[in-house]
């Protein structure tokens, strides 16, 4: 059993003294978003209708119908910001492999907060979201609906230019996604320094956790060295295959049961299979030839074994029980193997 390191009060935003709404699918409850602005620093705001932002096609922070207001990046986009959610959808497909069973990342699709009329009232975007059990939880419609649709098991946030600390955290935190990690790339961010922290969901809002809860034992300084390899490592081939183990032995899955991974595991034992045949019906045969022409008192030297092995077993008996040496044995089985390529 894997003993969890207990968390500790993250530097969220305090939140409003707001009830605790109806649980929603997936187990955990959404609370009322804060009432005080959120901040977004090294984002600007840019006005978007109501209208239009079910049309919008860029990328954004946060929009808020109540102002028709969104916060998009300062800066544009760079390898630096796009690079660990690409990195984690490629890790997260070989801890899917290894533990059987596959996992879903949906990038940054919106996720919706809707009003009492069913319009849309909040949207926030994450750099990557993580469903785990993509069968029984993946959003139904365009966006993740919060309150209606399964939350994701999973956020990345990557602070390149930006501090979700001093906002979305929040946000999140009000809507109930139960883990966000927020990574701060090496050489990336001009205003902190280099590292992931894990944000995960309990009774009093975000504690920092040392390991993943969702994906077990995959510790945060594991996911920043893994989201910054530039070439997959064995160390981190290893922690992988470790979290893709412990997710398929609490599902009853295994890499038998990925359809890639297990087609190639499946060949590569008929294959084994195929060559211990030949190699062990190789080594009886040298073995018979071997033992015959001993109780014939007939000499043995090292050579027999590389000219015997592989031939047909009736007609090395045959061979082995007539000749008069180990020479005349060699020359009956080459002139048996001469008339058979005459009479082909």
């Amino acid at each position: 059993m894997v003993a969890w390191p207990m968390a500790h009060r993250s530097s969220t935003p305090a939140r409003s003294a707001a009830a605790v709404a109806p649980a929603r699918p997936g187990g955990y409850a959404r609370r009322d978003v804060p009432e005080s602005t959120p901040e977004f620093p090294g984002c600007r705001s840019v006005r978007i209708t109501r209208d239009a932002i079910g049309d919008y096609e860029g990328r954004i922070e946060y929009w808020d119908a109540a102002t028709e207001t969104a916060w998009v990046a300062c800066e544009p986009t760079t390898v630096y910001h796009e690079g660990p959610g690409q990195q984690l959808a490629g890790l997260l497909t070989r801890i899917a492999a290894v533990r059987g069973a596959p996992i879903l990342t949906l990038g940054t699709a919106d996720l919706l907060l809707r009003d009492a009329r069913g319009e849309r009232r909040r949207i926030l975007q994450a750099d990557q979201m993580v469903y785990l059990d993509p069968v029984e939880t993946r959003p139904r419609g365009a966006a993740v609906e919060v309150g209606a649709d399964h939350l994701p098991d999973v956020l990345l946030e990557v602070d390149y230019a930006t501090d979700v600390r001093r906002g979305k955290l929040g946000l999140y935190e009000a809507w109930g996604f139960p883990e966000v990690w927020v990574e701060v790339p090496e050489g990336g961010s001009p205003r902190r320094g280099p590292g992931l922290t894990i944000h995960r969901l309990g009774a009093e809002g975000y504690g920092e956790v040392v390991a993943s809860v969702a994906l077990p034992g995959w510790t945060a300084a594991e996911v920043h060295a893994a989201l910054n390899e530039p070439v997959l490592s064995e160390a981190t081939r290893a922690v992988l295959e470790r979290v893709g183990r412990a997710l398929g032995a609490a599902a009853g899955t295994g890499p038998d049961d990925d359809p890639w991974l297990g087609a190639q595991r499946r060949e590569a034992r008929a294959e084994g299979h195929t060559e211990g045949w030949a190699v062990g019906r190789a080594e009886a045969c040298v073995e018979m030839a071997r033992a015959i022409l001993e109780n014939r008192g007939l000499a043995v030297s090292e050579r027999l074994a590389a000219r015997v092995a592989g031939g047909d077993p009736a007609a090395l008996a045959a061979a082995a029980s007539a000749c008069r040496d180990e020479a005349d044995l060699l020359a009956r089985l080459d002139a048996g193997r001469g008339a058979g390529q005459r009479g082909r």
